[in-house]
Formats: structure tokens, C-alpha cells, sequence
């Protein structure tokens, strides 16, 4: 596996497997589900927040906490690198996959 998510991956599962004192992957591990979530939420806000800004560092960094989060909260889950990447690889197989705007009645 020479892809960096696949890798980061390997490392946060071998973490949850294997805790290490003073890990930071640990910890949310420790704390549970919820503190995943806070954190996959805390971080799609902040990336969404340095792209509006026009941040492109920012928005690098953002995107790749927002990354790493979103791999525990996989290795949480039970949801493999290989799943995603699958699903991935199925829509990339996709052609003209725009989804038509549906019309709803606000007033039911």
C-alpha cells in the first residue's frame, strides 16, 4: 500500500488495536463515538470556513484534519479503507450522473 490514506489507515487502526499512552488517536478512540462525530463535524465546518475565506493553506490543512478524522470515525465504525475505495471506484465508473433537481410541495 503505497497510498498515504491507505497508510494513515493501517496507523489508526493498529492504534485502536494497540492504544499508546499520550496518542492523540487513542484518545478519541477512548472517548467514543460522539467525540468522533464532534470532531469529523468540527472539522468539515473549519474547512468549509478557510474555503470561504480563500485560504488555500488553511484549506489544506482543514481538508486534512477533516481526512484524518473522518478515518478514525471509518476504523470506528468498522468500515474499511478498501469498502470506500470500492465505492469509489464504482462511481468513478459512472457517466453523466448529475441528479436531476427534484421538485418538492412545502406546503405538505
Amino acid at each position: 500500500m503505497n497510498d498515504v490514506i491507505a497508510s494513515l489507515y493501517e496507523v489508526v487502526t493498529d492504534r485502536k488495536k494497540n492504544p499508546q499512552e499520550g496518542s492523540y488517536t487513542c484518545y478519541l478512540f477512548e472517548k467514543g463515538l460522539d467525540k468522533i462525530l464532534k470532531k469529523v463535524g468540527e472539522e468539515c465546518a473549519e474547512t468549509i470556513i478557510a474555503s470561504k475565506d480563500d485560504d488555500k493553506e488553511a484549506t489544506i490543512c482543514e481538508i486534512s484534519d477533516l481526512i484524518y478524522h473522518l478515518v478514525v470515525l471509518m476504523v470506528e465504525k468498522g468500515i474499511t479503507y478498501y469498502e470506500v475505495r470500492a465505492e469509489l471506484d464504482r462511481r468513478a465508473l459512472k457517466i453523466g450522473n448529475l441528479k436531476k433537481m427534484r421538485v418538492t410541495d412545502k406546503e405538505t
